[in-house]
């Protein structure tokens, strides 16, 4: 038997609730102060959201941020171990 995983929660940038692959979903590591931290804990962000952070990033000259494909629908069970 083969079974699916999908994350709820809400995004880091609106705070709107959302649902994703708990594997994929572009994300933010945050500190416990609430500010990006390289060691923080991974907080998702929604498409909306990167979409309007890509606008940032390419007028700052940065890539912009390209979500996986299956970013936002769910994974198999096999891929969260």
């Amino acid at each position: 038997m083969m079974g699916y995983a999908l994350a709820t929660s809400a995004c880091f940038g609106c705070n709107r609730i959302f649902s994703y692959n708990p594997v994929r979903v572009p994300s933010i590591r945050v500190g416990a102060d609430g500010h990006p931290s390289p060691t923080g804990d991974r907080k998702p962000i929604c498409f909306d959201c990167v979409a309007r952070a890509n606008v940032n990033r390419v007028k700052y000259g940065l890539d912009p941020i390209v979500p996986h494909p299956e970013a936002y629908i769910a994974c198999d069970e096999s891929e969260l171990s």
